[in-house]
């Protein structure tokens, strides 16, 4: 009986091996692992080396790309949210009206990190009689007045003009951030700002084209 049970424990002991998973196999010491890098809007991902990769991260430090773009984003912003506001009284498109809204609901958020980011970073946040310079996009003093003097059909089109190439300029501010940037965050608004301003200029040249 003994023996037999002996023989009973080693066949179960042979057979609990033979069912164990195997290890993953591991890379060759010395053999990097390569990593995968998500492209910016409208690019592909690409395949970099680890030390590459190491300069690639964003980090929770600013540098001084990221806290001018957060402060000429935020004069930039403000513009966008007067031209908006005019268009209820203004506008003749209903559905300009609603580009509008949808405009300062995403904006005016923006603002409001982009000031909390500046105070937490112990930079300057710019006041409201701040200069525009040259920023990309951005509406001359003249436009703007041309614009709250206009209404009906003369304000949609002169207001998708200007807004058109004023997301085209925000887009390209977001381009030269993700470029030279190294905050997480700010690198994050930026890709938003890309990403939702450029899905409105798709929306607004097809209004702009129906408009005639």
């Amino acid at each position: 009986m003994r023996a037999a049970l002996l023989l009973l424990a080693a066949a179960l002991s042979l057979t609990a091996c033979s069912a164990a998973p195997e290890p993953p196999p591991r890379a060759a010491a010395g053999s990097p692992v390569p990593i995968i890098v998500p492209g910016r809007p409208g690019e592909d991902a690409r395949t970099v080396g680890p030390a590459e990769a190491a300069t690639l991260v964003p980090t929770p430090t600013a540098n001084a790309a990221d806290v001018k773009y957060v402060q000429d984003m935020i004069i930039h912003h403000r513009q966008a949210l007067d031209m908006a506001g005019l268009a209820p009284a203004r506008a003749r498109s209903i559905p300009l009206k609603g580009l509008a809204s949808r405009i300062a609901d995403s904006q005016g958020p923006e603002i409001q990190f982009m000031t909390s980011w500046l105070q937490q970073q112990g930079q300057r946040v710019p006041d409201h009689h701040a200069g525009h310079g040259d920023m990309p996009g951005m509406a001359a003093p003249e436009q703007l007045e041309a614009l709250k003097a206009a209404s009906g059909e003369d304000f949609d089109r002169l207001f998708l003009d200007l807004m058109i190439a004023h997301h085209r300029g925000a887009i390209t501010m977001s381009e030269q951030v993700l470029g030279g940037g190294s905050h997480i965050k700010i690198e994050e608004l930026a890709n938003e700002v890309s990403v939702t301003q450029g899905a409105e200029i798709r929306r607004m040249l097809e209004m702009r084209a129906a408009a005639g």
